[in-house]
């Protein structure tokens, strides 16, 4: 990099900023549950947990613009697996397998019959999943625990580690996290996160691309699957019961208003859509327990109409805000012509073509 490039990047943009943030979030990953309080660490827990459940949503939604409403159904079935298994005494690494599996197998199957389809007719199909979910869970006893669901307990610090129960879990939760993310960054930072991309702008300019729109909806939906199967896997580790109301209809409402909340399309956003799943109903009951529906209802208003792109877009708005208060003016219109940000747009894409024709 040239010194003339390098004085005009943005401090957050150098390489050497980056490596220093992510060292500093490392550090206070690996200190936090030394020193959090025992109800800290397992509410930080349970946001990792539903930060993935958001993840995996927002791979078939925010990056590949699917409509999908039952993503709660992959994580209540990660879940069931989970607790069989424990209480069948299976290899905790093929419980975790299991888990991860099971649900994705399921979600290809969904997606073979439902990727075809369109619209509202993805959004039918999948709303069905929570739907007849609820009601077999119950009916299948013997493998579910029917209404009473299923609780299993294999959470616990082992002795070697000289850690207290809630200090192991967040522990776990955090490693496990950290994978699935960083995992997914690199599936939607590559060629597969750009063929999402053009078959979310547009399936028919996708299809002249030589890119199937049917091939990677499929793709985004079993991703996404798996990525629910991990949700659910962690949900047993660290709340150790589960039952029919697990994948409720209202859940799977929830998680897509964590999702918008949080970004569409942004993997830190959906860090961001966990904390608001777990932390909103905690401080609406606090506020007043009879208005919790009321009071998300509202949050989820403020946000769609003063930051449209969700939380992870508030620094870049008010970035904007402090420019226009001290007197910053954007171009004026005269001096761009009206072809120039999609001629910019093309000539910034070439290079990017380019490489992954090569």
């Amino acid at each position: 990099m040239s010194i003339t490039s390098a004085v005009h990047t943005p401090l957050l943009r150098r390489p050497w900023v980056r490596w220093v943030a992510a060292l500093i979030v490392v550090v206070v990953l690996a200190i936090a549950p030394l020193i959090l309080p025992e109800f800290a660490n397992l509410t930080v827990a349970r946001i990792g947990v539903f930060a993935v459940g958001v993840l995996g949503l927002n791979v078939v939604m925010g990056y590949t613009g699917q409509v999908s409403l039952g993503q709660i159904f992959f994580v209540g079935v990660g879940a069931y697996v989970t607790a069989y298994g424990v209480q069948h005494e299976w290899n905790i690494a093929l419980v975790f397998i299991a888990a991860c599996v099971i649900p994705g197998v399921i979600g290809l199957l969904v997606a073979l019959a439902a990727a075809r389809l369109g619209g509202l007719a993805i959004a039918m199909v999948t709303i069905a999943l929570p739907i007849v979910g609820v009601p077999l869970a119950k009916r299948l006893e013997e493998i579910t625990g029917g209404s009473q669901g299923l609780s299993s307990r294999f959470s616990d610090a082992p002795a070697w580690s000289g850690l207290y129960d809630d200090q192991w879990q967040l522990y776990i939760v955090i490693l496990l996290t950290a994978v699935v993310f960083l995992l997914t960054r690199n599936l939607v930072r590559g060629k597969y996160g750009r063929a999402f991309a053009i078959v979310k702008g547009n399936e028919a300019v996708a299809s002249s691309m030589g890119i199937s729109p049917y091939r990677y909806k499929v793709l985004s939906f079993t991703v996404a699957s798996l990525i629910g199967g991990v949700a659910g896997f962690m949900y047993m580790f660290v709340i150790q019961y589960t039952s029919p109301e697990t994948m409720s209809f209202i859940h799977s409402i929830n998680l897509l208003a964590a999702m918008v909340i949080g970004g569409a399309a942004s993997i830190f956003g959906s860090l961001l859509g966990g904390a608001y799943y777990v932390l909103i109903p905690q401080l609406a009951n606090i506020v007043d327990p009879n208005l919790t529906a009321v009071l998300q209802g509202a949050i989820l208003l403020a946000v769609l109409f003063l930051l449209p792109g969700g939380l992870v877009s508030l620094p870049r708005v008010l970035s904007r805000f402090t420019r226009r208060t001290r007197g910053g003016s954007a171009p004026s219109p005269q001096a761009t012509p009206p072809q120039a940000p999609e001629l910019a747009a093309a000539a910034e894409g070439t290079p990017t073509e380019r490489q992954g024709q090569a």
